[in-house]
């Protein structure tokens, strides 16, 4: 397979990643991976203003102990840069992942992608659905590709779901039930316990659920939250679909009790059951017993930049996530925080 592909694309992809914490530290081995795998891709430049240095060795001043030198995060061959606009306008790089703090997504995206770059971004692209519809209107009048990183679509057993879902393999869907909760990020917690640059768990980490649930089941007509930003559930309402479907995410529960990812989707035929905590954690229920489901390797982080860098190399589309479909969770997670002000369920506007 990886021979095949290095045959067929010609030309050696140049990536680089902005922003160095535990998402470009994640990019970094995800990109590894797909140069491993065949892909025409190298990491050429990262960028952090936290670096000490921009060579190769340059050891990451780390912020809270969080950033490892840089022979332990395996920079070693990488030019590294302090400056994220020079690395920007760097005409030597065809790539940039932004893995920097949301309030930076959006600006750092547009002028990387004026600058010529294909741009992937991390989640979430921004608080506020109106910035989301900016980035997504100046790539529209772009040539490069920009796609925001929502990992669960490319996440084993996250993706078999899907298939499952949309092809009906096992009935249609009774109840969809999905749980994200963990102690929330120990690194950068200045960012991270402030809601207004982060959103909370609301925004930075339940926002991977309700992208999934849209993707799987479309735009809901209107949401009923309860808890906070930092623990949310929400029920989710269709006009044609699952009656039942809800999703919790929250940074609530002590570190001691681990990080939980969970699904459990009733069909008419059969139950899928999550839990990434288990040996085996996809289990299908049916009435003749239960089957472990065979997973691919990897994670969704490998999946969706093999997945990006794919597209950029082939020319070829569409890509599984996509700016406008960013759009609509933004709209969704605002209409969240709506319903947890007023205590009440909120529509979704029809408009996209």
């Amino acid at each position: 397979m990886g021979r095949t592909i290095r045959l067929f694309f010609s030309l050696m992809i140049r990536a680089g990643i902005l922003g160095f914490g535990f998402m470009g530290r994640t990019h970094l081995a995800a990109y590894r991976d797909a140069a491993e795998a065949g892909l025409p891709v190298r990491i050429t430049r990262v960028c952090d203003p936290s670096f000490a240095q921009t060579n190769a060795q340059a050891q990451p001043q780390a912020a809270g102990g969080n950033l490892p030198s840089a022979g332990a995060t395996g920079l070693a061959g990488v030019s590294t840069m302090t400056d994220p606009e020079a690395m920007i306008n760097d005409p030597d790089l065809d790539v940039l992942s932004i893995c920097t703090y949301t309030d930076t997504h959006v600006d750092y995206a547009i002028k990387a992608l004026r600058a010529g770059k294909h741009v992937l971004v991390e989640k979430p692209l921004a608080l506020k659905a109106s910035r989301v519809e900016e980035l997504a209107q100046a790539a529209a009048g772009s040539s490069r590709l920009c796609m925001p990183a929502m990992c669960m679509r490319f996440w084993p057993g996250w993706d078999w779901l899907q298939l499952a879902i949309v092809t009906r393999a096992y009935g249609e869907v009774r109840s969809a039930v999905f749980q994200r909760v963990g102690a929330g990020p120990s690194w950068a917690s200045d960012f991270y316990r402030d809601p207004a640059r982060s959103g909370g768990a609301l925004v930075d980490l339940h926002i991977h659920d309700v992208d999934f649930i849209t993707w799987c089941f479309g735009t809901p007509t209107s949401v009923a939250s309860t808890g906070s930003v930092d623990h949310v559930t929400t029920a989710y309402r269709f006009a044609s679909g699952p009656r039942h479907v809800t999703a919790e995410g929250g940074w609530s529960v002590q570190a001691t009790a681990g990080f939980r990812m969970r699904y459990c989707v009733c069909f008419d035929k059969a139950t899928a059951d999550f839990d990434i905590s288990r040996p085996a954690p996809l289990l299908l229920h049916e009435a003749g017993g239960t089957t472990p489901v065979k997973l691919g390797k990897g994670s969704g982080y490998t999946g969706e930049i093999a997945h990006f860098i794919g597209a950029i190399a082939s020319g070829r589309g569409p890509l599984r996530a996509t700016l406008s479909e960013a759009v609509v969770v933004a709209r969704i997670l605002e209409a969240e925080q709506e319903s947890l002000r007023r205590a009440a369920p909120i529509t979704i506007p029809a408009k996209a």
